[in-house]
């Protein structure tokens, strides 16, 4: 297919690198954001001729360590946790990136989740305390949907902000 006199490439006719313009795709990818092992090698491999070239740069860059599973699951840890997302949340995501979960067990741990699903529970709904049961069920709805357990869920939505400055 043509436009202009330029031949406009369909997804399935990408080019194919190898070599050093491969690494240099990666290097670039790496420069814009932080990637899981799994992702650098799956984005690698839409455009290598050959598999095996890509499992060798990828082990490259974690060598050099432009690519690192701790710092990337970390990083991720931090934005998610900036989005209001609770603990089961947060560790699907790291799971669905093929990250292994101890590199954030420290921060799962040490985290005040009571607090974050209160300052979330405040920011979204106020600070009274709903007494209408489909305000409570709605309260409870956000809070699971942001990966919040039930037992957190239920001690924050009948908190009163004297409660939270103890936490």
């Amino acid at each position: 297919m043509y436009k202009n006199h330029q031949k406009i490439q369909s997804p399935n006719e990408r080019p194919k690198l190898s070599g050093a313009k491969l690494r240099a795709y990666a290097y670039r990818l790496l420069g814009r954001k932080e990637y899981s092992k799994a992702e650098l090698t799956q984005k690698l491999q839409q455009y290598a001729e050959d598999i095996d070239e890509v499992h060798v740069i990828v082990e490259q860059m974690i060598e050099y360590n432009y690519q690192n599973d701790e710092r990337y699951a970390q990083q991720m840890f931090r934005s998610q946790l900036n989005k209001g997302q609770g603990p089961q949340r947060i560790k699907q995501k790291v799971q669905q990136k093929s990250v292994d979960l101890q590199f954030i067990e420290a921060q799962l741990e040490s985290t005040n989740w009571l607090a974050e699903a209160y300052t979330l529970k405040v920011r979204r709904f106020g600070q009274e305390i709903a007494t209408d049961p489909k305000i409570k069920a709605k309260q409870v709805r956000f809070l699971q949907y942001r990966g919040y357990s039930l037992d957190t869920i239920f001690k924050i939505i009948e908190m009163k902000e004297e409660d939270f400055e103890d936490l």
